[in-house]
């Protein structure tokens, strides 16, 4: 699961200022049936099969025509439903999101670009501190498979850097929890997005950049996706220092979940909660 702790000494793994969130392994390894134990009321969501959530899906039953075509563009304008599942954006369209302002400076999520990206992108993934939490160290084309299986998928997740005042200095992940096999291990709600992050360069961690941003790209989040009531995460419990970072960040710890890579703490910032924490 990627970590992030913002206070963290840039020297002390495994409690560094890497990632925060799920590991990427958890998306295809194998489900703990125990999942969600614990955790809040609302029911967990199949999302290995993509089960989708009941008012999406709904939006592929209206306006149907005779061949089972839709026609968003209204009558006479049908497409297969196939089509429109993998033409409809997931994330409301992370590349239009913006720059947001923080204290440290203003922070871009840039969409990725492999042949433009993957150097810088793979020279932190292969920091031993890093490699620790994401598990993209060891081949020459780990780090590389990994943002292709994300940029040739369907748009549930988004992998992106992070430009602060024109510095590429982070990786982000921002993906659909609700559509994510994470969804399996605790009570996922529909349009529920989660957030992963790397700080890339020893010297940016370990100086509270991690708390400052998370809670920067949550309300960016919830800015830019009215549908979306919770912005999740997922790093391991026993990183405290990045646990600390998201509490900072204004998000409250919910659970411990069993995932297949880590025991995880479930962190939640809430949309009705926002302007509190």
């Amino acid at each position: 699961m990627p970590p992030t702790d913002a206070s963290a000494n840039a020297g002390t793994a495994p409690f560094t200022e890497i990632g925060i969130a799920t590991s990427p392994g958890t998306r295809v390894s194998p489900i703990d049936t125990t999942a969600g134990e614990g955790a809040d009321d609302a029911d967990c969501e199949d999302t290995l099969d993509l089960r989708l959530p009941d008012e999406f899906i709904a939006l592929f039953t209206e306006d149907t025509d005779a061949d089972g075509g839709r026609s968003p563009a209204g009558a006479g304008t049908a497409y297969p439903t196939s089509f429109l599942l993998t033409a409809e954006d997931l994330l409301d369209r992370v590349a239009d999101w913006g720059p947001i302002s923080t204290p440290a400076g203003v922070l871009h999520l840039v969409p990725v670009r492999v042949e433009r990206d993957l150097p810088i992108i793979d020279r932190w993934m292969k920091d031993p501190a890093v490699a620790a939490f994401w598990g993209l160290g060891g081949p020459e084309n780990a780090a590389e498979e990994h943002l292709r299986s994300q940029l040739t998928g369907d748009g549930r997740s988004v992998p992106c850097l992070g430009m602060l005042e024109d510095t590429p200095m982070s990786y982000w992940e921002i993906y659909r929890a609700d559509l994510d096999p994470l969804a399996r291990h605790y009570p996922a709600r529909p349009h529920d997005t989660g957030v992963h992050l790397l700080i890339g360069a020893v010297g940016d961690r370990g100086r509270g950049l991690g708390g400052t941003l998370l809670r920067a790209v949550a309300d960016l989040v919830l800015d830019r996706r009215p549908a979306c009531a919770r912005v999740v995460a997922e790093p391991d419990i026993r990183n405290t220092p990045s646990v600390a970072a998201f509490l900072s960040a204004g998000f409250r710890f919910s659970a411990e979940i069993e995932l297949p890579a880590k025991r995880a703490a479930l962190m939640v910032r809430d949309r009705s909660l926002r302007h509190l924490l």
